[in-house]
């Protein structure tokens, strides 16, 4: 069977087609697996290859193809190849600066993920760190809310943003998260090498990513509303890097 485009998804359905995908090496964001229909070898290569495997009921397979004649199986692409954290890290020192990462913890929205990113590029940010699990990936709707900047700056999903933190901060870069009870963000030094953390929308920063991080920082908020929606707080801290670092050259 023959992929499908849709504004939301790119996808390749059916057994032989998304085995043979596989067998290439294309990059599959997610594979979509029925209960019921035998597929442990299709299963068995996406997890090796690190996809990420969600059940789907046969309509919701129906829906998403377009057609029942789909297998019982179906692979959204990705709209951008990922890069591994050490790609983001060796960006730094391509540029010969202090390393710039943001790390998305578990940003479900693609819209906010696509505008995290789109600001991150903007601001000369090295990369974006995001979990393999209970988050937005790089599908067409975050490509495209990103205004392309997801093909520009790189991208890594990683298995544990615990273990990814670990490894920032044992190559000397501070790791900030994004709380309301923080320190203000503008009296804390981030022209060294920096990592700042976006909680989710609706929990913040998850228990251990919180625990793990240097230090957590605030915004102010001055009005009735008490939060900011994720990317536009992440743009702001963002840009407040760029603006130290600005003034240290």
């Amino acid at each position: 069977m023959n992929d499908k485009n849709t504004t939301e998804r790119q996808l390749i359905f059916g057994k032989n087609a998304v085995f043979e995908a596989l067998n290439a090496g294309r990059e599959i964001d997610t594979l979509f697996v029925q209960k019921g229909v035998q597929l442990g070898s299709i299963i068995a290569e996406a997890k090796k290859r690190g996809v990420v495997v969600k059940d789907a009921s046969a309509e919701k397979l129906s829906a998403m193809c377009g057609t029942p004649k789909h297998g019982g199986v179906a692979a959204e692409l990705c709209a951008a190849e990922y890069a591994e954290l050490e790609d983001i890290l060796a960006e730094s020192e391509r540029k010969g600066t202090p390393p710039f990462i943001i790390i998305a913890d578990e940003i479900a929205d693609p819209h906010n993920l696509g505008a995290i990113i789109r600001s991150a590029e903007a601001a000369g940010a090295d990369g974006v760190v995001i979990p393999k699990r209970r988050s937005a990936s790089l599908n067409s709707t975050v490509f495209k809310t990103s205004a392309g900047a997801a093909a520009w700056i790189k991208v890594a999903r990683v298995a544990n943003l615990v273990d990814a933190i670990k490894t920032l901060k044992n190559r000397n870069i501070w790791v900030y998260g994004m709380e309301a009870d923080g320190s203000p963000y503008d009296r804390t030094d981030l022209t060294g090498g920096v990592a700042i953390v976006v909680g989710s929308e609706g929990f913040g920063l998850g228990r251990l990513v919180r625990e793990s991080c240097d230090g957590i920082l605030s915004l102010p908020m001055n009005g009735r509303v008490n939060s900011l929606n994720a990317s536009v707080s992440a743009g702001i801290v963002m840009y407040e890097i760029v603006r130290q670092r600005s003034l240290k050259r």
